[in-house]
C-alpha cells in the first residue's frame, strides 16, 4: 500500500492491538481463477510458533477457520504469500472542519482511516482437536463481554463434532505487518482539533471512533507540532 512516512505505524504492540480490536480480516489469496477475497475472523498469537521449531525466534501467527465448502483452503497457492487486511476506524473529513478554511480557503475533503496489512504463507490445518481448541478460544474471547457468555460446552458434544467436520483451519505465520494511521497528522494542531471536535459533534459511532484514534495517536507521541 502507499505509505508516506508521516502516516506509517510500525510499533508491533500498536499493530497487534488493532488486529485484536478489529479481528475480521479480509483474506486475499491467489488461486487458479485469480485473486480471491474472503472476510474471516482471525485470532492473533504474538509469541506462537506455527512450525513447532522452538529454537526459532517467535513470529506472530494468525489463526482462523473457514467452511470446508469454501475453496480458499485448498485453492490458495502456497508458493506466494497471502494478504490479510484489518480495517480500523474510518471517516469522511469535510473541509468545513478545518479552522484554516476560514483563513485561507485552501482546503479539500479527505478520508481518515486506520488499517493494518499482514502477509504470510497460508497453511491448512485439518485436525479436529486443533479446531476444537481454536473455536473454544475464539468463542471465549468474543463471548466474554456478555452478561451470560455462551460456551462451546453448552452444545451437545456430538453436535460440536459434526460442526467441526464442516470447517478447516488456516494458519498464517506473518512475515510482514504494516500499519497506516491516516488521522490528520499532516494538518496543523488547530486543524486537528477542529476535525476531532467536528467528528465528535456528529454524534455517531464512526465519528467517535475516528476522533478517539486521533487522540490515541497524539497521546502516544505519534504527532509532532
Amino acid at each position: 500500500m502507499y505509505l508516506p512516512s508521516h502516516f506509517e505505524e510500525s510499533r508491533p504492540e500498536v499493530l497487534h492491538e488493532l488486529v485484536r480490536m478489529h479481528p475480521l480480516g479480509l483474506l486475499i489469496t491467489l488461486g487458479p481463477t485469480g485473486l480471491q477475497a474472503n472476510p474471516v475472523p482471525f485470532m492473533l498469537d504474538v509469541n506462537a510458533d506455527a512450525d513447532g521449531d522452538h529454537g526459532a525466534a517467535p513470529a506472530p501467527v494468525l489463526r482462523a477457520h473457514v467452511a470446508r465448502a469454501n475453496p480458499v483452503w485448498h485453492e490458495a497457492r502456497s508458493d506466494v504469500e497471502s494478504l490479510v487486511v484489518f480495517q480500523g476506524p474510518q471517516a469522511y473529513i469535510s473541509p468545513s472542519l478545518y479552522p484554516t478554511k476560514a483563513a485561507t480557503g485552501k482546503v479539500v475533503p479527505t478520508w481518515n482511516y486506520v488499517v493494518v496489512q499482514a502477509r504470510g504463507t497460508l497453511r491448512v490445518v485439518d485436525d479436529a482437536p486443533w479446531l476444537h481448541a481454536l473455536v473454544t478460544r475464539l468463542t471465549d474471547k468474543h463471548e466474554a463481554p456478555r452478561a451470560t457468555p455462551w460456551a462451546v460446552t453448552d452444545a451437545p458434544d456430538d453436535y460440536v463434532q459434526t460442526m467441526l467436520r464442516a470447517i478447516v483451519g488456516i494458519e498464517i505465520t506473518l512475515t510482514a505487518l504494516a500499519g497506516k494511521w491516516k488521522v490528520s497528522q499532516n494538518r496543523s494542531a488547530v486543524d486537528r482539533d477542529g476535525v476531532a471536535f467536528g467528528l465528535r459533534a456528529q454524534a455517531d459511532a464512526r465519528g467517535d471512533a475516528q476522533a478517539s484514534a486521533m487522540a490515541e495517536l497524539v497521546a502516544r507521541g505519534g504527532v509532532k507540532g
